[in-house]
């Protein structure tokens, strides 16, 4: 999931744009890009689109963001858009195990009572400075949690944190990436908001990507491909880890279990490295057959 696009619930005109694009997931917004007058409209509209044709016949992962749990749309939120084909609910501000569970709870009812065959997972969003420090927790609250997403507006503007801050950015990246790494779910970087700024998008997706993040989230199409190119593995990481594992083969055969590559000691994590490169790089087709 290198890319995610956000499509604003209640622009049911862009559904079908996001469908054609080259994100590989959409993440359509029921939370910040609804007026709560229009919540009600944008919700049915959404649960619509999820029993549609064309959602279902679509490879894209499937994503909505709802309100938080502590507003008046979440239960409604859930009870309408969780249907067959939705892959995740992105669930806002999340500050406690608890949180989650109450998520989970809802999640479980709604899947009932839709008649739902295959189970929806969470993508939790950390957003408060209560919730990244709290990030272990929320990661490790229930299996149905496999990744957090990095909210940088909610968590840095009401403490007055230079959002565009390259060492305030990467200091809340690495806190997250950890967690998630304790908890072993994925870690998914946030939105850039400045859309005319190609190469601070890129340059944070890099960064992001180099601290192992699965993708970034985009706002506009334009940052599809950017967000695209920086979590494709590079022509050179390809091929170094193909040469580990030809070598990890070798070595295997002689009983070795730690082995030089290119003046470069290799063992058990710099093997899975590798094989997280290559898996990724047949995934996205950039291996010859």
């Amino acid at each position: 999931m290198r890319s995610k696009l956000f499509v604003p619930a209640s622009r049911p005109e862009l559904f079908r744009k996001a469908l054609s694009s080259q994100a590989d997931a959409i993440s359509i917004d029921l939370e910040d890009s609804v007026v709560d007058s229009r919540k009600a409209e944008a919700r049915a509209t959404v649960q619509a689109f999820l029993r549609s044709d064309e959602a279902r016949a679509t490879n894209k992962i499937l994503i909505v963001r709802v309100n938080a749990l502590d507003t008046p749309h979440f239960e409604a939120d859930v009870s309408a858009v969780v249907q067959d084909g939705l892959a995740m609910l992105n669930l806002p501000k999340p500050e406690s195990a608890n949180d989650v569970l109450k998520a989970v709870a809802a999640l479980e009812r709604a899947e009932a009572a839709n008649g739902v065959s295959v189970a929806v997972t969470l993508l939790a969003n950390i957003e408060t400075a209560k919730a990244l420090r709290g990030a272990i927790e929320i990661a490790s609250a229930h299996p149905r949690v496999v990744g957090l997403q990095l909210g940088y507006g909610d968590m840095f503007e009401p403490l007055g944190i230079e959002r565009y801050d390259h060492a305030n950015v990467h200091a809340a990246m690495f806190a997250m990436r950890l967690a998630a790494g304790e908890a072993g779910v994925f870690a998914y970087d946030g939105a850039y908001p400045n859309v005319q700024d190609a190469a601070g998008y890129r340059a944070e997706a890099e960064m992001a990507r180099r601290m192992g993040y699965w993708g970034k989230s985009c706002i506009h199409p334009s940052q599809i491909a950017l967000a695209n190119e920086a979590f494709r593995p590079s022509d050179e990481e390809i091929a170094q880890a193909l040469q580990v594992l030809d070598a990890t083969s070798r070595a295997e055969s002689q009983g070795v279990g730690a082995f030089i590559v290119e003046g470069r000691m290799i063992d058990i994590p710099f093997i899975r490295r590798a094989k997280a490169i290559v898996a990724v790089a047949r995934e996205l087709k950039l291996l010859g057959t």
